[in-house]
């Protein structure tokens, strides 16, 4: 099914469901784009200009937490309530700088194509704002084969909480226990988990396989490239059969 692209979210027609019908839920930053690297540099040069020392591999290591906690994480709760905002904006224009760099790692749009194909439901599963989103959708070019995107407006609380999974599902229209997550930071492993959903992990976010499995990953592969050349003995293909 095709997203509306007015909005960023999309719900499968009911009169469509097959019973024990599928979903693989899909991380998009670290996971699909290759941009995890430009969040940290946009970050690092943020909490330079505020005057505040952070190292960069404790920023990677934050990447995929919600922003509010991050914060926090990084510069502690005093300068995350005297700065956050700030930080935020900040990031936010940065990052909107390097957009031109985003691209898809390869296998990505194949990947989630071929699940498509298959019968499961895909969702984009992302927190990220308006502008950012935009971008992705453009780098991803897989607006007619998704069954919808999720976006901030979707969360209340980002990762690792699990409700950009749980809105994921609602998208998707499909249990926990008949989905699948492919993400690549403990953070999506844990959100995952709090939703009672299954995740597979790859690398390319930077995260170590012993990360990702201790955190609960139910497998984890190079990249998404390795996923696709394995999909149909993968976990994923628990959701079509």
């Amino acid at each position: 099914m095709t997203p509306d692209t007015s909005t960023s979210t999309a719900h499968p027609d009911d009169s469509t469901t097959q019973p024990g019908v599928g979903a693989v839920l899909f991380d998009i930053d670290g996971t699909l784009v290759d941009s995890n690297y430009l969040h940290v540099h946009a970050w690092a040069q943020a909490f330079a200009e505020a005057g505040l020392t952070v190292d960069s591999w404790r920023v990677h290591r934050a990447i995929g937490m919600g922003s509010g906690l991050l914060l926090t994480d990084l510069v502690g709760q005093q300068d995350a309530d005297r700065h956050g905002e700030a930080l935020k904006d900040r990031h936010g224009e940065l990052y909107t700088q390097l957009a031109a760099q985003q691209r898809a790692f390869d296998g990505a749009r194949e990947l989630v194509r071929a699940v498509a194909e298959r019968g499961a439901r895909t969702v984009l599963a992302t927190s990220a704002g308006p502008t950012s989103l935009e971008h992705l959708r453009e780098v991803l070019d897989l607006d007619d084969v998704v069954t919808g995107i999720t976006s901030a407006k979707d969360v209340e609380h980002a990762k690792p909480s699990p409700d950009l999974v749980e809105a994921a599902l609602e998208i998707a229209g499909v249990p926990p226990e008949r989905a699948v997550m492919v993400g690549d930071t403990v953070w999506d492993v844990e959100a995952a988990a709090r939703a009672g959903v299954r995740c597979v992990g790859v690398l390319t976010g930077g995260s170590s396989e012993a990360a990702l499995r201790e955190a609960g990953a139910v497998a984890v592969y190079p990249d998404v490239a390795s996923l696709l050349a394995d999909l149909d003995q993968s976990p994923l293909a628990s959701t079509w059969r």
